[in-house]
């Protein structure tokens, strides 16, 4: 079936049969249906004499008679298979061997008393009868049934049937004769055409189709001649140009991989390595480095295979910029562009330098240096494939160099010391507190310091003021927590003359003196229910009334606001508005208690160390490792302030030239030795039994049972972790 040949051998064969099985079914119906009316007349006909016949001996009740009538018509017409006359449900005369079957009485049924029925119908063995019941004197005398049977009728069918297959027959043969010659006269060209285009396929192009004649076979021949001389010269041009696409896709994934590996790159000093690494791999100069100016002009960074630096040198950079702008954009060639320091001392000993500018709409200009050799063979479209990545790569080097002089700005005010705005710490949680101080400080936002107490919440309050545009005003702190609800209004409002027993004279809230500058409100979650909707009011319009006054006083001030509850566990309790909290929680800042930064222990101690030591005018400039050893052990639940405050304790008591154990306080000393091996059980089980005392107590309250043991939350979750103490469930 693939050859042409037997697809047009199927087809005349299947459209010879599909005629003469249309035709053979056409005429068969019609005969059938022809034979079917005859049938149908002659049983109607015959039904109608015997009825006749039947109604004068039915009437004189002469059954002998009626039955060898019936047996007469069986014997005169051998279509007829059976007969049986019956009335009133009685069985009259049949031609049944065994008696007439009781299927059969009901198989037809008359529909009126003046005309006959006519029913089709089978017997239990297959065979199919046409069923007569006919009146008999209008049904007075009874009913005559009588039955045809079809089976001579599909013999006549059948014999149709097989003459009409045997003509198609013969037809389809002499069909198929003459398709064969015929289509092996069409088709022989053309499988000569198909022998060529397999040879074509296969490679082989010295090929020609030798075929005459002007018709459409000899056109498809000329045609294909044609075709094979073209393609002749398109495989020359596209071996040629087969090198060409290769290289210029093995450019294009190198490109693709090296966007996408410096993209993942944050600082100058990774991405620069891998750009130069992937730089080397395109050309076939080996030596170069990377130089990057940023957006002011003030660094010039040089990145090399193996090294990172910076140069500030204002005449060096600007002899950096007049050189690269004066490529106007071209790759240049010359002879030593650049010296020592802007390149490496090697370039020196190569006769000339390759610079690659980046310049245009990029918001930084630098460019690839490379040093060549004098018999250099770097093609020219490698250095373009070079130029291409570099200005593609723009945008990824100038977020780096952002980086990196943010992070060389931050180290320098970080990493350089141990302090950032008062606060004294090193480690990551504090670091990040840093950063996040920077990056609000400029802006008015509200601020909300969470931490125990001790942590330094007002510390950062003032390093949040210290940073802002608002540090040449004033700084006004409110304990909320020191006040009684009935002057805290007065305190942060003001009052007027005669506002109340005792208001002899105006007088000025917190937030009219801060008026330009910033309010840091301390312990806020300990402010009175009625206070808290004047504060809402000011947050929102930072106006307020004077206490007794009906004068609206407009401020512009930054809150600051600290505390040591949780307060979502107050908005759920009832005791702090909701509206409040998300007004005051725009930037929230968590400070970690001491116990989770423990290497920014040795620097504070020291700090408070010098610190306290000038104010007693002694002498002492450090700790004996013991101490600080005890210093490192204790879980300082008071967390700086207890820190401090024990320092300064150790100062006063100090005689030496260096703090020892005795000298810090006892509740240090007694914890470091009731954790001697030997006490260590006795110990936790007390603790334990402590810490289980005043859960129940406070009802399972976990803030409440800190603040009974004196301890932070912190602390104890972290022994109820260590204790595996959990709330017993009711039975």
């Amino acid at each position: 079936m693939k050859s042409l040949r037997s697809k047009l051998l199927v087809a005349v064969f299947a459209l010879v049969v599909g005629s003469g099985l249309i035709i053979s079914l056409l005429v068969t119906q019609r005969y059938s249906e022809s034979l079917r009316t005859a049938i149908t007349a002659q049983a109607e006909n015959l039904a109608h004499a015997v009825a006749l016949e039947a109604t004068d001996k039915i009437l004189i009740n002469d059954l002998i008679a009626l039955q060898k009538m019936l047996e007469h018509q069986m014997r005169s017409n051998p279509s007829l298979a059976y007969l049986f006359v019956y009335r009133d449900g009685r069985i009259l005369a049949h031609t049944f061997s065994k008696g007439v079957p009781a299927q059969l009485i009901d198989a037809n049924r008359l529909l009126s008393q003046d005309e006959g029925h006519l029913q089709r119908i089978a017997s239990s063995e297959g065979e199919h009868y046409l069923d007569i019941a006919w009146p008999i004197f209008s049904g007075g005398a009874g009913v005559l049934r009588l039955g045809f049977s079809e089976k001579p009728f599909e013999e006549q069918v059948k014999k149709l049937w097989i003459q009409i297959s045997l003509v198609t027959l013969g037809i389809l043969l002499l069909a198929v004769m003459g398709s064969l010659i015929f289509v092996r006269r069409i088709t022989l060209p053309l499988s000569e055409l198909a022998r060529a285009t397999q040879r074509l396929d296969e490679g082989e192009l010295d090929i020609a189709v030798d075929i005459k004649g002007a018709d459409e076979v000899g056109r498809l021949a000329s045609s294909f001649n044609q075709m094979v001389t073209r393609l002749k010269d398109y495989t020359l041009r596209l071996e040629q140009k087969a090198k060409e696409l290769e290289r210029s896709h093995n450019q294009t994934r190198t490109f693709c991989e090296i966007v996408r590996e410096i993209g993942a790159l944050p600082t100058l000093n990774e991405i620069g390595p891998a750009l130069i690494k992937r730089f080397q791999r395109i050309l076939i100069c080996r030596h170069m480095v990377l130089l990057m100016l940023d957006e002011d002009k003030t660094t010039l960074f040089l990145v090399s295979e193996n090294d990172f630096k910076t140069i500030n040198d204002p005449k060096i950079i600007q002899s950096a910029i007049e050189t690269i702008q004066g490529t106007d954009g071209r790759i240049l060639c010359a002879h030593s562009l650049f010296h020592t320091p802007v390149v490496p001392e090697s370039f020196q000993l190569f006769p000339q330098q390759a610079l690659v500018p980046l310049l245009g709409d990029s918001p930084v200009i630098g460019g690839l240096v490379v040093a060549c050799p004098e018999n250099c063979t770097c093609d020219l479209k490698d250095i373009d494939l070079a130029a291409l990545i570099l200005a593609q790569s723009a945008g990824v080097l100038n977020r780096a160099i952002v980086h990196t002089l943010s992070e060389s700005e931050f180290r320098a005010r970080i990493e350089t010391t141990a302090e950032f705005c008062g606060i004294i710490g090193k480690d990551p949680k504090m670091q990040v507190v840093y950063r996040l101080i920077q990056d609000i400080a400029p802006t008015d936002a509200t601020v909300l310091v969470q931490g125990e107490s001790g942590t330094g919440k007002e510390l950062v309050a003032r390093a949040i003021h210290q940073q802002s545009e608002r540090r040449h005003n004033s700084f006004v702190v409110i304990n909320c927590s020191a006040y009684p609800e009935t002057l805290l209004e007065s305190e942060l409002f003001g009052h007027e003359k005669g506002a109340f027993t005792g208001a002899i004279r105006q007088r000025a809230g917190r937030f009219e003196q801060a008026d330009g500058g910033t309010v840091f409100l301390d312990e806020i979650g300990e402010i009175p229910p009625s206070s808290q909707i004047k504060l809402l009011r000011v947050l929102q319009t930072q106006s307020f009334e004077r206490l007794g006054g009906e004068r609206t006083i407009k401020v512009d001030v930054r809150v600051i606001a600290a505390t040591n509850k949780d307060l979502i566990q107050e908005v759920r309790k009832g005791n702090f508005r909701e509206d409040l909290y998300y007004r005051l929680n725009v930037i929230p800042i968590v400070l970690p208690p001491l116990s989770q930064r423990p290497n920014d222990i040795p620097l504070l101690a020291k700090a408070f160390l010098k610190r306290f030591a000038a104010e007693q005018q002694k002498m002492i400039p450090d700790f004996s490792p013991e101490s600080m050893r005890m210093l490192l052990s204790y879980e300082w639940p008071g967390n700086v302030r207890e820190l401090e405050n024990s320092v300064e304790h150790a100062v006063v008591l100090c005689k030496g030239s260096r703090i020892e154990t005795s000298d810090l306080p006892i509740v240090l000393r007694n914890r470091q030795r009731s954790t001697s091996p030997k006490d260590l059980p006795l110990i936790m089980e007390s603790e334990r039994a402590v810490i289980e005392q005043a859960l129940a107590e406070s009802n399972w309250d976990k803030k409440k049972a800190a603040r009974t043991l004196g301890i932070g939350r912190t602390t104890l979750y972290s022994k109820l972790r260590k204790y595996r103490i959990a709330k017993p469930t009711l039975q």
